[in-house]
């Protein structure tokens, strides 16, 4: 993978990102499905998927996709694949079919068990984040159609004042109970702290871009759900940890959910001893 092959993914998301929005655009009449698992699945994730499914193949040959709308190999299948494509094409599908505009299309390389490259696209807005992460240096990167710019995390520096609060983000659906009781512990150490709600993997992205400090994500997510955006925190100098606070691995089980997580911006600060 090299940042021609980033740029070309760039693109691809935005394809899948249009065909997104030509069912957002027909308004409420969105027909909404149930899938086994009783998450919904609408016209507009099937459109998304097969874009990034038939693309895929041009910017990677012979890389496997793992797509939450594609069929789902067997882990003896799986733990085979030194590499592959990791997806979400539309991750927030709730936050689409309730049209607030916070859901993203999710793509991931996975390598090893780690994420080295990833894009999430914010359909609505035109908007991606982008990372590419190498031996030599990192690229992470927000953009549009027309420009790019550098994007990287900040430190908790000077941050804990009413002027300047540490700036959780959270999920706008799960956990809510523990999430404010990690705040309240997080203000008796850090000082002012505030929370902002939203959904799909645009929180990881906030922190990615410095907009945000921490978040904990305390209810089931899939890897799918995280890999492209953990990409980029990664690439911009944070981290997403598994609940032991090691970096969160890919592809090591047979199922595809998520423990707990953590993302931080600033990797030098304990986290793990603050909550």
């Amino acid at each position: 993978m090299d940042t021609l092959k980033l740029q070309q993914l760039n693109q691809l998301c935005r394809q899948a990102g249009d065909a997104i929005m030509a069912v957002y655009q027909q308004g409420a009449d969105i027909a909404v499905q149930s899938k086994a698992d009783n998450s919904p699945l609408t016209q507009a994730d099937l459109a998304a998927h097969k874009i990034l499914a038939q693309g895929l193949p041009h910017i990677l040959a012979g890389v496997p996709i793992l797509s939450e709308e594609g069929e789902i190999p067997s882990f003896d299948e799986r733990q085979t694949w030194q590499r592959y494509w990791l997806v979400d094409p539309l991750d927030g599908t709730k936050e689409f079919i309730n049209r607030n505009g916070e859901f993203t299309v999710n793509v991931a390389l996975i390598e090893n068990g780690q994420p080295i490259a990833g894009v999430v696209y914010i359909p609505v807005q035109e908007i991606g984040y982008s990372a590419l992460i190498q031996p030599a240096n990192n690229v992470a990167e927000k953009w549009t159609a027309s420009e790019s710019t550098p994007i990287k995390t900040r430190t908790l520096k000077d941050r804990g004042s009413e002027a300047s609060p540490v700036e959780l983000v959270g999920s706008r659906r799960h956990g809510a109970e523990a999430l404010t009781a990690m705040v309240e512990r997080l203000q008796q150490q850090l000082g002012q702290v505030q929370l902002k709600s939203m959904g799909s993997s645009l929180k990881l992205c906030l922190i990615a871009a410095g907009q945000a400090d921490f978040y904990p994500r305390l209810a089931p997510t899939c890897e799918w759900d995280t890999a492209a955006a953990h990409a980029i925190v990664k690439a911009a100098g944070g981290e997403v940890y598994g609940p032991d606070f090691k970096p969160l691995r890919y592809n090591q089980k047979e199922s595809l959910l998520n423990p707990d997580f953590y993302v931080v911006g600033d990797t030098s600060f304990n986290w793990q001893q603050a909550i």
